[in-house]
């Protein structure tokens, strides 16, 4: 044994061996717990009754795009196992329910009319801007070659119509009352 004493002495961070992060892109095929593909499908006990469910949640977000009944193994008791099939296809029905998620949030956020006034057709838009301190709607005149023949920013409530269209056109596209 050495004389030295010992001295509790910190050891530089770059010494310290990393301890890896689980890796987000690699590939997982457990029983109850699949990654792939940007996808991670997990099996988990449904807080409503007895049984399953299975969360399908896509990477980076924070909260599942899917959440759907799993079916009863064997036993009756535990779930049945994930497998590549069921997984593809939970892919396939998350990937369609983000999709149309997103349809309905565009449609929602964005309007558009065609109207004939001053004896042509003009393409109107709506565009609202959800902030969440101070939300609001562009509304955008368009002959049909394209070029912008007005714009103004209006209540994110606006109701645009036909009737309100032609109004704001044949009103020089001055900012709606």
């Amino acid at each position: 044994m050495s004389d030295t004493p010992m001295t509790d002495i910190p050891i530089p961070p770059s010494d310290i061996p990393d301890t890896p992060e689980p890796d987000r892109d690699a590939k997982m095929q457990e029983a109850r717990l699949w990654r792939d593909d940007g996808w991670t499908a997990r099996v988990i006990k449904n807080e409503d009754d007895e049984g399953w469910a299975v969360e399908m949640i896509k990477d980076g977000e924070p909260e599942p795009a899917l959440v759907g009944p799993w079916t009863m193994g064997r036993d009756k008791k535990n779930p049945k196992p994930l497998d590549a099939a069921a997984f593809r296809t939970l892919v396939k029905t998350a990937s369609e329910v983000l999709r149309r998620h997103e349809q309905q949030l565009h449609a929602t956020l964005h309007k558009s009319i065609t109207v004939t006034a001053r004896s042509e057709r003009l393409s109107i838009t709506l565009d609202i801007v959800p902030d969440e301190d101070d939300p609001y709607a562009i509304l955008t005149a368009h002959d049909e070659a394209g070029t912008q023949l007005g714009q103004a920013r209006v209540a994110p409530t606006f109701k645009l119509n036909a009737t309100s269209a032609v109004a704001w056109i044949e009103d020089d596209f001055r900012k709606p009352r």
